[in-house]
């Protein structure tokens, strides 16, 4: 590549250093479990995975740039609005946003496509160099220009769009310099997207090549497509056309859910595709599968703003989530929600990981059976909410009879935490700590009895007389217990201290406890 652009490490060497899991199967041989239900709590179990997948992005790199300020005047010459502009930014678009949405939500991204020998590909360079987060496998085309969008806003109104480009196919020198930087960089990819905006990039020829490669190395494949037919893509995986370009493609209006899943079914026909992920704007998603009934999504958009690379964030979303190891009825939830994110957001925008995780765990999620959880799916579900911002609390006992004091402890907690975790002794345990005639009911039933208090977030059993294990395992930020404890009697309490956590000491309910409830129980002697 010429001096002129600056760009970060070449693709090959950076990906080198950072060898990941390649998957054994294409996403299309997973087998999906009948009438699996899904949950925002079975999405939020995702999220501690992004961190270990890679998506390799391939298509039209974009610069936008947006001129910004505030009109008060028509202009004397013309009936035009008088923007006065006060600020400038630019952003990477096309497919470089949706790389940039893969490492906003928390997963690895290589980016490959062209750029021109100009101050735009300079700035693409500086912006992605200044990231340190992409991969960059840009090939600069000689006598071709950078991609620029230039917007003029003035408050949240687009008044204007200029496009800078030249959208005739790339020459066969850039081809082949352009495949060989993709090629470098599959193997250590576990998904590829093929981003086309129909800026020239994705030639048939390079479609061809690349989708052939990717399935002889055993990666699912994602096409975003901008083509009149969608035959050029032939023997991808899953096709993600919204419903205009669906119905250019194959003649049929989407206007609801029966014409979408016709539409879709048709597409996938047409590209000998394993599915079709029709994205319907405020209608939700529509998902034709081979061989599966069609799957309908409801929208979860909150107040539109912009719509400007929420597609973007639909397809990095989507590819993260089949990278997981997610069935395609899960990811394309989870990417339904991430696009509901992004059109909240004015701009060429992102989600992060952060934002995603929130939106999971916005209000009571876990179905009951849910909040039971073993170790490891409480140490990702806690993951989860870390990465959401969300302070979580932790209790422990082992509340063999429920009583109006240990609801009220509960709700103390609660109410000072955004996540409260409790830690059940197991009938073991308690046996060790209470006696030989102790539990009177079995870990399970007091698992489900804690689980249905609403206070209670989460449930994880531990078999040990303390539950100071469990607690290194969560960390949690804060630690509470009755006031009949000390500080320093606390289990746990030093560790959650030294990092960063605090012990809070909550008063009790006077009158009740579950041995003075086994004792009146118990016949008075004769």
């Amino acid at each position: 590549m010429a001096g002129a652009i600056a760009l970060p490490a070449a693709c090959a060497t950076a990906y080198k250093a950072a060898p990941v899991a390649v998957q054994d199967s294409a996403v299309t041989d997973r087998v999906e479990p009948p009438h699996a239900t899904i949950t925002d709590g079975t999405l939020a179990g995702l999220l501690p995975l992004f961190a270990g997948r890679t998506v390799l992005v391939l298509g039209d790199v974009m610069l936008d740039r947006y001129v910004s300020g505030e009109v008060r005047r028509i202009s004397p010459e013309a009936p035009i609005p008088v923007l006065r502009a006060s600020g400038r930014r630019a952003v990477l678009g096309g497919a470089a946003n949706v790389a940039q949405n893969v490492v906003a939500l928390g997963a690895r991204a290589v980016l490959a496509g062209v750029i021109g020998l100009d101050d735009a590909g300079s700035e693409i360079g500086r912006i992605l160099a200044g990231s340190g987060s992409i991969a960059a496998c840009l090939v600069a085309a000689t006598g071709r220009p950078t991609t620029v969008k230039t917007r003029f806003v003035s408050g949240s109104h687009q008044l204007l769009r200029l496009d800078e480009e030249e959208c005739g196919p790339i020459d066969a020198v850039t081809e082949r310099r352009l495949l060989a930087e993709y090629a470098a960089a599959l193997q250590s990819a576990d998904v590829v997207v093929l981003s086309d905006y129909a800026k020239g990039v994705l030639t048939d020829s390079v479609l061809t090549q690349a989708i052939a490669m990717a399935r002889a190395a055993g990666k699912p494949v994602i096409a975003d497509p901008k083509r009149a037919s969608f035959e050029p893509y032939h023997g991808v995986d899953v096709l993600t056309p919204n419903e205009s370009e669906a119905a250019r493609a194959t003649g049929i209006a989407c206007d609801d859910d029966a014409s979408a899943a016709l539409a879709g079914e048709r597409a996938r026909t047409q590209a000998d595709a394993g599915a079709v992920l029709v994205t319907r704007s405020s209608k939700g998603l529509t998902l034709v599968r081979r061989d599966a009934p069609p799957l309908h999504v409801p929208t979860r958009a909150q107040e539109v703003a912009d719509v400007s690379g929420a597609g973007d964030t639909l397809i990095a979303a989507f590819a993260i989530g089949l990278a997981c190891g997610a069935a395609m009825p899960a990811a394309a939830a989870l990417a339904n929600i991430a696009a509901g994110i992004s059109v909240g957001k004015l701009g060429t925008a992102t989600v992060s990981h952060g934002e995603l995780s929130a939106a999971l765990h916005r209000s009571e999620l876990l179905a009951l059976d849910d909040k039971i959880a073993e170790w490891d799916e409480a140490r990702h579900l806690r993951a989860a909410w870390r990465a959401g911002g969300l302070r979580v609390g932790f209790t422990n006992g082992c509340f063999d009879l429920i009583h109006p004091g240990h609801v009220r402890l509960l709700q103390k907690a609660r109410a000072t935490c955004d996540r409260l975790i409790v830690g059940l002794n197991s009938d073991a345990s308690v046996k060790r700590l209470k006696g030989p005639e102790r539990p009177l009911q079995q870990e399970m039933a007091r698992a489900t009895v804690m689980a249905a208090i609403g206070a209670v977030d989460l449930v994880v059993l531990f078999e040990e007389d303390t539950p100071e294990n469990l607690i290194e395992a969560l960390v949690p930020d804060l630690l509470f217990k009755g006031a009949d404890y000390t500080f320093d009697q606390v289990v746990g309490g030093a560790f959650v201290m030294a990092h960063g956590g605090e012990v809070r000491l909550i008063d009790l309910e006077a009158g009740h406890s579950t041995t003075s409830i086994v004792r009146r129980m118990k016949p008075a002697a004769p």
